[in-house]
């Protein structure tokens, strides 16, 4: 009752108004200078189409103020939310539903090595996209696993020679790798008619001493990597800078690679960008290999392949049927529900499938020079089995059950 007595003041008519609890001193409270910090290098990295999340906004301030009075992780979170909300800490559409995301179902996946530089590229196409003016393009990207060094290559089409002379600029600033990972796209596997008769992009791997190694279909998420950059590409470029014309689009397109390879940091490359990471990942181990000639002119079209080998990666079902471009094999009843590498040995002229990487559950005559009967049809034990051309699924399994197998 005093208090309020001694509040009252008939001139002030917001004298009952509660007064704040504030302290008038915080001495934990962030220095002004050092918030001032953390928005202008978050405002920077937006500028610049990069990575702004909070352990993106540390790296930078270490870059600007050396490990002298650096602010922890979760400081850097609590200005971001004061200032920014959630968006300030995840931009919308990045972290994605958890719920949604892939989890392994414990079945061995054949995964290819990886941790040394050009040891295991992945590559995918973007597109087709399209400019102001209605030009229609495609966007090629490879990354390499261990650096996260990435390039792209904008393409009017995806015919075999200008996607082999595509990647061949690519190797000449990536390096070549062991091993190229692609999805199951037909410019990269060659010709569903003729799925023995190998592409132009398989016989520059062999020719190259490279082997290609194809995800299984349906499963996008072996290429995790490449996958990321595309929304990268998709996000902080197409979306972020004006394309005038096709040869204004290759010349952006070569800036932005100069630029991630350069300025993006990566968590699991420990805080380094790619290019920090692969020149510490070159000074350990063999030089880079790269092409021999600029460019591929008049070396197209390639001659088939005499040596090497390329793979696939396929999980098998209960139907127990490995497609390899479209062509199908039964396999043994042990192979049901895992995943199995079906290896293609060109100079032996065999498949070989392995169960876990050293099982080998078939061993199958892979002549390249055998035309296929057709997409319904299967080899097996018994030989080439033609199924019938208007039978449903639930008959043509009764069809095979029918013939023993």
């Amino acid at each position: 009752m005093f208090k309020w007595a001694k509040r009252f003041n008939p001139a002030n008519d917001a004298w009952a108004e509660e007064f704040s609890r504030r302290p008038e001193e915080s001495p934990r409270q962030i220095a002004h200078d050092l918030e001032e910090a953390i928005l202008g290098a978050r405002r920077q990295l937006v500028r610049d189409y990069r990575f702004s999340g909070p352990q993106a906004i540390l790296w930078e301030l270490e870059d600007q103020r050396g490990q002298d009075d650096l602010p922890s992780l979760s400081t850097i979170k609590r200005v971001l939310l004061r200032h920014h909300g959630e968006r300030g800490l995840v931009p919308p559409g990045r972290q994605g539903d958890p719920e949604a995301r892939y989890r392994p179902r414990g079945k061995a996946y054949p995964a290819p090595p990886s941790g040394r530089a050009n040891l295991l590229h992945q590559g995918d196409f973007v597109g087709p996209c399209y400019l102001s003016g209605g030009a229609r393009f495609y966007s090629l990207h490879v990354v390499d696993v261990a650096t996260r060094r990435a390039a792209v290559e904008p393409l009017e089409t995806r015919h075999d020679e200008v996607l082999v002379e595509a990647v061949w600029r690519i190797w000449s600033r990536l390096g070549i790798p062991r091993c190229f990972q692609l999805d199951n796209e037909l410019c990269f596997l060659g010709s569903h008619r003729y799925p023995r008769g190998t592409g132009q992009l398989i016989r520059l791997c062999l020719r190259e001493r490279v082997e290609p190694v194809f995800i299984p279909a349906g499963e996008p998420w072996r290429n995790s990597l490449v996958e990321k950059f595309n929304e990268q590409f998709e996000d902080k470029f197409l979306a972020a800078v004006y394309i005038r014309n096709l040869r204004h689009l290759k010349e952006a397109a070569m800036g932005f690679e100069h630029k991630h390879n350069r300025f993006f940091r990566y968590a699991a490359l420990s805080g380094k960008t790619p290019n920090e990471a692969f020149a510490s990942e070159h000074g350990r181990h063999a030089r880079l290999r790269l092409p021999e000639t600029p460019t591929l002119v008049g070396q197209m079209p390639l001659p088939r392949a005499q040596r090497g080998t390329y793979r696939l990666i396929r999980f098998i079902r209960s139907d127990r049927l490995l497609d390899v471009f479209g062509e199908r094999f039964l396999l043994p009843q042990r192979a049901v529900y895992e995943y199995v590498t079906a290896s293609i040995d060109v100079k032996e002229q065999v498949l070989s499938v392995l169960l876990g990487g050293t099982d080998q559950v078939a061993s199958i005559p892979y002549p390249p020079d055998v035309r296929y009967g057709g997409r319904r049809s299967l080899h097996s034990p018994y030989g080439l089995v033609r199924l019938p051309p208007q039978a449903s699924e639930n008959r043509s399994k009764m069809s095979l059950r029918c013939l023993g197998l």
